[in-house]
């Protein structure tokens, strides 16, 4: 029963996630710009886990891991959300999650080049899986993609594949709460200067404003905190594979609510990438007889 219960609590978790092309489109609609309604989820989020820090009497780690984290967040996470919901501007959202989920392909291939890691037939299989898919869901001849969208949806996966990347070996140290506490709140902190000096361009009516409060506490606040107490109970091998109903839920609602269709070559894709972040997840299954990995802590995608 408690095991049941981490794989539905992690795939509320990816729904959360993939409420995030709906919730941005419909602030955009209202006259929100990327710094200014990033700026709002972040803040609003890192506000709200902070709260939840004090309940829980969560204390930070020291300096040196409080200072890694605060450059995860004000360099790392901004540049990759800003180029997701950049991205939503110019392609359906399906897409830009779509084209997100190729991170764990690119992960491997970065600890193959930077840190000379192993991969496996598996792993290789899975990374040639993935190029393959991208390359059929980058198809600019159908599915309403501008050159532009495809292009910050790619950017996206790469620095969200470095970030997760460093993350791995810095957020360990002082939790998933912690970091992600800090994480977000720093971001915030970094495109509240940029709102500063570019000028806000806040929504303007109430439907843009429910938008970034639900992209705050549900596809931010509600996703983590779910996502880390149904790894919790299920493990992070598990949790990764669950963790694509993000993308898919992403697709769905961007056909129900946004008009948004994908092409037949586009879902192909898609399934490729899916295929192989599944295999993935399964090819870092850890061996029993080597004791539990260290794992990877983050805020999760976008």
């Amino acid at each position: 029963m408690n095991r049941t219960a981490g794989f539905l609590i992690v795939a509320l978790s990816g729904a959360c996630f993939g409420a995030l092309g709906l919730f941005g489109r419909l602030a955009y609609a209202s006259g929100a710009d990327v710094a200014s309604l990033l700026f709002l989820r972040f803040s609003i989020a890192g506000t709200v886990l902070a709260a939840v820090m004090v309940v829980r009497r969560q204390r930070l780690p020291g300096f040196k891991v409080v200072l890694a984290l605060m450059l995860l967040g004000a360099v790392g996470y901004v540049s990759e959300a800003g180029a997701y919901f950049a991205a939503l501007r110019h392609a359906p959202a399906g897409l830009v999650a779509l084209l997100l989920y190729s991170f764990p392909a690119l992960v491997a291939l970065l600890q193959r080049v930077v840190f000379g890691e192993h991969l496996g037939r598996v792993k290789w299989l899975a990374v040639v899986l993935a190029l393959g898919g991208t390359a059929l869901t980058a198809d600019l001849e159908s599915g309403g993609a501008k050159p532009l969208g495809v292009m910050l949806g790619l950017l996206s996966a790469l620095l969200y594949a470095g970030y997760v990347v460093i993350s791995a070996r810095v957020a360990g140290h002082a939790g998933p709460l912690v970091s992600s506490t800090v994480i977000l709140g720093s971001a915030g902190a970094t495109l509240g200067f940029v709102v500063l000096i570019q000028g806000p361009a806040f929504p303007t009516t109430a439907t843009g404003w429910a938008a970034v409060v639900a992209l705050a506490l549900v596809s931010t606040v509600a996703a983590v905190l779910l996502f880390f107490v149904g790894m919790a109970r299920i493990g992070p091998v598990n949790t990764s594979l669950v963790s694509t109903m993000e993308p898919l839920t992403a697709v769905v609602l961007g056909a129900l609510f946004l008009d948004e269709r994908l092409s037949a070559r586009q879902v192909v894709g898609g399934l490729l990438i899916l295929t192989a972040a599944v295999m993935l997840a399964r090819a870092d299954a850890p061996d029993p007889s080597r004791g539990p990995p260290g794992g990877t802590q983050s805020t999760g995608p976008a």
